[in-house]
Order: structure tokens, then C-alpha cells, then sequence
């Protein structure tokens, strides 16, 4: 039922007021995988700065398989909506799997409703890496168990696959990979089964390592672009010092979009201290000091962005379902399982929608094909937001207000080859000695002189 309710929407261009941004960012790469035929290896962006766009970012598997189905059928940026919540969806199936093999079917199932409500709920629709990395390392959880304790080949090719390409698809998601600790060193007797599942995982995180900190910094320097490269650890505690309520808030709101799971959250945390489930507390401790460590290394961006808290999400589900143990009452366990996702429901329901104010932003490629060649480059204000060059088609630059009131800011852009200057007049516009090639209530298009 959830993954319908899911469905309603997913066709919406990415004008939401949720992260839209980043939404864009990926489908720039996807549809440039498309249209340029470039290899999964340089991901690039329409924001070139007059270069050749590449960028160092997560390693684009969802990105990818969103460019995959677009060969096949052509090009529509709902199709990574689509795939993300077929991904997130089996995540939660194994998610499901994982608590009822090793702790048992009701908690299990508690859980995985918690955790379709939380933030979950609405980034598993969106094309973002978020849920999508977490949830191919849910998987790879489930196979790399099953090949430690059964062993056979198959199993351990998909812990391989899955954990490599989660891991691969955002660092965070490899969080979960510490839990092997102790079913890795229960089979201490089992040498050759261990010295693989070893082998396996080195090399996985060698190749992560590889991409994210050899790869990405050789194509931030061919373009100078790079997305979150996260802080020192003196930096980071530094930032979540000064900005301990931002921090908070991702864990008491963020996470379920509500209180009432939070404060079932707390309830489990005071259960597992009185009954000492070594199992829950080794689950919960050790993730919680792997996250802790990421949300160190995130510095300001974890306390600016709410889907940072995404990959700590399960584990929090986890121990409010056990705070449910609490009450023996059917009545009342339904009720606060009802109202609880009903409030998470309803605290992400503008994800949905698109507000009527931002739909003129789908007649910007039209407009911009009538003036400019496929292979015009622009400049457009949208600043540091690249949704504008994202929907106008374009490659070039983004600009905001400052640069363009400095002067003759459009000259250097001139120089580099921009033919173009399309300013959003909802954000700001800056009078500019060119002729006026385009003008609307929306946009205010300039054409530079000597094209």
C-alpha cells in the first residue's frame, strides 16, 4: 500500500520544495549520460564554468540506471524517481528479513512501518542517492549474513555487488558494514569462509576509496566541482557545537517528521538499558558510533540538511518499535503506530505537490529552444541553485545577485563564449547594455553582442 501511496506524484518535475537542488543535480547528470554518451566514470553537469562540467560526486548508480531505462525509451527525469523507490522499497523488505531472522516477526514488522513513514517516506521518491545507498547495503547485509554463516558462492557475490555499489553510491551507507565485527568473528573456525568474506570487503572498500578520494579529486580538477568533501574532525565539532539545536532537531523531527516515534525512540533506548538486549545494544552502539563519526566528518552540512540523519533512520526505527514493548495493549499499540505514521505522512505530504508559483519554470527549455541553439551556452541566476540550467537545457553558468552587481560582470562571460543571459525575474534582474532578445513576466533574456 505504501509503495502506491509513493506513486502519487512521482511523475512531478523536480519543482518540489524539498531538495529540489539536488534532484536536479543527478538528473543533469543522467540526462548527460544520455545525450553525450559519456562514460559512467565522468558524471558531468550542465554548470561547465565554461569547462567540460565533470564533477566528483557520489558514484552515480542510480544516476546511471536512470540513464539506462532513458536509451531504451527516451529521456523523462521521473523514470529516477521510479527506480529509487523500487530500490527503497526492497531495502525495506530486507530491513524487514534482518530484524525477524535475528530478533523476531512482530518487531520486524513494527519497525519497517516506522520506518516507511519516517523520512524515508519521501526520499525514497526522489532521484537522490539517499535511501537508494542504504538500501542496496540493507541487501548486501542480508547476503554477506547468509554467506558467513552458509557460506556458497552466490552469496557472497552478491554481498560483493550490493555492498560495493551501496557504498560506492554514498560513503554513509557503509555504516551498517561494522556489524560484520562479530558474525565475522563467530567464524574464526571457518578460515577459508572468512579469509574471503575479508577479501571481499577490502576490496570493496578499496575501490570506495579509490573513487571517492583519488577519482573524484582528478575530476574536481579538471572542473573545479566537488560536492561535500565534509570537514576535520575539529571543524566538525566545531559546527555542531555552535549549531547543537539544528542538530538535535534532525533527531527528534528530522528523522520521523514528527514526535511521536521520536518519543517512542527514547522509550526503546530506556527499554534496552533495563532488559540488556546485548544483540540491540551491539546493533545500536555500533552504529551509532559510526554515525556519529560521519556526522562529525559532515561538519556544517549535517546540521543544514535534514536527509544527512537518512542513513542513522533504521536503527532508530529499530529501537522505537522496541520502545512499543513497553505497553501490552493491541488498542493502544495500533493507535500510536497510526497516529505516528499518520504524522510523518502529513509532515511530508508537500512533497506531493508542486506549488502553482513555480510552474513557469517549465516553459524556460521552450522558451530558451526558440532563441538558442542546442549548443549555446548561458548564464542564468540561479546562483547556487542549479534548477534554472537544469530546466533551460543548457550548459554554462549560474550566477547570483552579487556577481551581477558587480560591473560589467557579463563581460567575462562574454569573453568565455556565453551567448546568452537569461535572468529569472522572480529571484532578481540586472539592466544590462545588450539587446533584449526575449522578455515576459518570468524571464528577461539578453543576447550578447559579437554572436
Amino acid at each position: 500500500m505504501f509503495f502506491f501511496i509513493r506513486l502519487i506524484g512521482i511523475t512531478n518535475a523536480p519543482l518540489e520544495s524539498g531538495h529540489s537542488w539536488r534532484q536536479c543535480t543527478g538528473l543533469m547528470v543522467s540526462r548527460n549520460f544520455v545525450e553525450d554518451q559519456s562514460s559512467i566514470f565522468y558524471p558531468t553537469v550542465n554548470e561547465t564554468n565554461g569547462g567540460l562540467g565533470y564533477v566528483g560526486m557520489e558514484f552515480p548508480a542510480l544516476y546511471y540506471a536512470h540513464a539506462l531505462v532513458a536509451d531504451v525509451v527516451g529521456y523523462d527525469h521521473w523514470y529516477g524517481r521510479l527506480i529509487n523507490l523500487i530500490i527503497s522499497s526492497l531495502g525495506i523488505r530486507f530491513f524487514y528479513r534482518l530484524v525477524k531472522k535475528y530478533a523476531d516477526e512482530k518487531l520486524a514488522f513494527q519497525a519497517s512501518l516506522i520506518l516507511l513513514s519516517s523520512i524515508w517516506f519521501a526520499f525514497s521518491r526522489k532521484t537522490m542517492s539517499d535511501t537508494f545507498c542504504v538500501s542496496l547495503v540493507m541487501m548486501a547485509l542480508w547476503y554477506g549474513l547468509q554467506y558467513l554463516e552458509q557460506g556458497k558462492a552466490k552469496n557472497l557475490i552478491g554481498y560483493g555487488l550490493l555492498a560495493l555499489l551501496g557504498v560506492l553510491s554514498k560513503i554513509p551507507a557503509g555504516i551498517y558494514l561494522a556489524l560484520f565485527i562479530a558474525p565475522a568473528w563467530k567464524c574464526w573456525d571457518k578460515k577459508g569462509r572468512l579469509f574471503s568474506f575479508s577479501l571481499v570487503t577490502v576490496l570493496c572498500i578499496g575501490i570506495v576509496y579509490y573513487w571517492y578520494f583519488i577519482w573524484c579529486v582528478h575530476l574536481s580538477g579538471l572542473s573545479g566541482k566537488w560536492y561535500n568533501i565534509g570537514s576535520s574532525f575539529a571543524e566538525g565539532v566545531h559546527e555542531i557545537y555552535n549549531h547543537w539545536g539544528n542538530v538535535a532537531k534532525r533527531f527528534y523531527f528530522s528523522a520521523f517528521n514528527g514526535f511521536v516515534f521520536f518519543i517512542l525512540f527514547v522509550a526503546g533506548l530506556v527499554r534496552l538499558w533495563r532488559e540488556r538486549n546485548i544483540r540491540l545494544i551491539y546493533v545500536f552502539g555500533i552504529i551509532t558510533f559510526m554515525f556519529a563519526v560521519y556526522a562529525v566528518k559532515s561538519g556544517r552540512f549535517f546540521q543544514h540538511h535534514d536527509y544527512y540523519i537518512v542513513p542513522y533512520v533504521p536503527v532508530m526505527a529499530l529501537i522505537a518499535a522496541f520502545g512499543l514493548r513497553f505497553l501490552d495493549n493491541k488498542k493502544i499499540i495500533f493507535t500510536l503506530l497510526a497516529v505516528g505514521m499518520l504524522e510523518g505522512i502529513i509532515n511530508q505530504q508537500h512533497d506531493f505537490f508542486i506549488k502553482n508559483n513555480q510552474r513557469y519554470k517549465l516553459t524556460l527549455e521552450d522558451m530558451v529552444n526558440q532563441l538558442a541553439e542546442p549548443t549555446d551556452l548561458i548564464a542564468i541566476n540561479g546562483g547556487g541553485d542549479p534548477q534554472l540550467i537544469y530546466f533551460a537545457h543548457r550548459k554554462g553558468w549560474s550566477f547570483d545577485e552579487e556577481e551581477a552587481n558587480t560591473d560589467k560582470f557579463w563581460l567575462a562571460y562574454q569573453e568565455k563564449g556565453a551567448k546568452w543571459i537569461i535572468f529569472d525575474r522572480h529571484l532578481f534582474q540586472t539592466p544590462l547594455d545588450f539587446p533584449v532578445a526575449f522578455e515576459n513576466e518570468d524571464f528577461l533574456v539578453y543576447q550578447l553582442q559579437g554572436h
